[in-house]
């Protein structure tokens, strides 16, 4: 049986000091015992670490080795991560808990869901989309590209298999991570690698706020993530717990099938932007003192066209960047967005008094770009409440005293990280699961750690730092890999002559 030795500093010499095992032994049993070994093997190392004593409780699980770096996460970080290597010529492991790619695009979005943003910057390196997809692909759209990204690349992802735990090991210089696998997760495996790569992203768990008297309600209280068509809500009164781009999506679909949303503006942050789990934090713990969803809290949040006179919004912030300082570019957005939105305070929804940019840059809050529920909250079909008071058998209180009759509850809250709850001793990422270093400083931790996909800057952050850490990984891996070369012809050299 075959135990694979990691690319990087040698692995074997630190667990097992006096010996001294190069890259090119494929294996510990081939070096120590000249047996043959397939490369691709993989085993429980006890075989063979007892012979030199040591600590056999922690060789219990099935161990393996990766050559090259490990990554957390199969959706579009992760994928792009992989297909950067590739090109360096890295090889790699991807780990996914679920049984799919992209598994938030399969399994937690809305039929109705497109790409907010122009294509060009949504598509990951290395292969753009396709030339006959519309300007805003589809849902189903995007996953087929990351499908056919996947197989493209040959990215090979490991499905099923649960991250338990991460711990960088100083006595080996190594990552330990510890996983469950298969569909029961009964299968325990430790990977142990020299790079680990965190691509689980900003959006890893949903946000469900505590809320006053909600296990009174009685009806239907669902999380956007489980909300896949209006179809089911129709002639039914809603209410829409959010007022983001998926809160506004969401009262816009309800529209579409004849159901009546009331959306509650509930605070200022935007629940889709990165940085909504460190205020969705502040938020719960603001219900829990003062006991009143919504009150005190300054009702605030940009709405921008998602296109201004035929040109995508977004696209054009971007040309004017290139010549205009951020505050300046604010400037003429909102110029433009009230050309075209008209007055949003008059409707409920107050701007706040920092540009949608520099809000963006500084705080992650992003705006929501309007596709058509403004003008559904124009003619009364979306109406906009302030916050929750409590709930009730059937019923919502308002912070105004307005008692609304409802006979479901979406929660368009957002999500949050879930890295602190795995990876374990890194000063990398902060409490509530965000990189320290705001971006572009944020992808590269210490000990071959590396973030992707926490960016707050979507698809194109997530690309970005995906070639970061891709050239960075590769410019070791290429270093290391000329020095055993040498040192291979060294020994060759040393032997024709005995």
């Amino acid at each position: 049986m075959a135990v694979r030795v990691c690319a990087g500093p040698c692995v074997v010499d630190r667990l097992f000091p006096g010996f001294h095992v190069d890259r090119h032994f494929t294996s510990l049993e081939t070096f120590l015992f000249g047996a043959p070994s397939n490369l691709e093997d993989d085993l429980n190392p006890c075989a063979v670490m007892p012979r030199f004593g040591g600590d056999r409780d922690k060789l219990k699980r099935k161990c393996k080795w990766v050559n090259g770096p490990l990554i957390v996460g199969a959706g579009p970080s992760g994928l792009a991560v992989g297909a950067c290597l590739k090109d360096h010529g890295v090889p790699f492991v991807i780990l996914e808990k679920s049984s799919c790619i992209a598994s938030l695009w399969q399994n937690r979005t809305y039929d109705r869901l497109r790409l907010h943003l122009p294509k060009q910057f949504c598509q990951l390196p290395k292969l753009p989309f396709p030339d006959d997809f519309p300007e805003y692909p589809t849902k189903y759209q995007f996953i087929g590209y990351l499908e056919s990204y996947a197989r493209h690349f040959q990215l090979g992802p490991q499905f099923n298999v649960t991250v338990v735990s991460a711990k960088y090991d100083g006595t080996c210089g190594m990552w330990r991570v510890r996983t469950l696998a298969g569909r029961g997760r009964k299968s325990e495996v430790e990977y142990i690698c020299q790079w680990l790569v965190v691509a689980t992203g900003e959006n890893a768990d949903c946000v469900i706020p505590e809320m006053d008297g909600a296990s009174e309600f009685g009806g239907q209280m669902i999380h956007a993530s489980d909300y896949k068509s209006g179809e089911a809500y129709r002639g039914k009164q809603v209410l829409v717990v959010g007022c983001g781009n998926s809160g506004m999506e969401v009262c816009l679909d309800l529209c579409h099938h004849n159901a009546f949303p009331t959306m509650v503006v509930r605070d200022s942050v935007s629940h889709d932007s990165p940085s909504a789990a460190r205020y969705m934090v502040e938020l719960c713990l603001l219900i829990k003192n003062v006991g009143s969803f919504g009150r005190s809290i300054e009702l605030q949040v940009h709405v921008l066209p998602r296109e201004t006179f035929g040109r995508s919004t977004f696209e054009l912030a971007v040309s004017l960047m290139k010549w205009l300082p951020v505050k300046m570019v604010d400037k003429v957005l909102m110029a433009l967005s009230w050309m075209v939105l008209g007055d949003t305070e008059k409707l409920g929804l107050k701007r706040p008094s920092r540009g949608p940019l520099e809000l963006k840059n500084t705080q992650g809050k992003t705006p929501v770009l309007d596709i058509g529920a403004l003008g559904k909250i124009k003619n009364g079909e979306i109406k906009v409440v302030p916050g929750i008071r409590r709930f009730s058998h059937r019923e919502v209180e308002l912070v105004d005293d307005r008692v609304v009759e409802v006979d479901s509850v979406i929660l368009a809250t957002g999500y949050r990280s879930n890295v602190r709850s795995w990876l374990q001793g890194s000063d990398l990422f902060k409490k509530e699961g965000t990189p320290r270093q705001a971006f572009p400083n944020g992808w590269r931790g210490r000990a071959g750690l590396y973030a992707v996909g926490f960016t707050g800057r979507g698809l194109s952050g997530a690309s970005l730092d995906a070639v970061k850490i891709a050239e960075d990984i590769g410019r070791v891996w290429k270093e290391e890999t000329r020095q055993a070369k040498h040192i291979i012809a060294c020994h060759r050299r040393c032997t024709s002559h005995n």
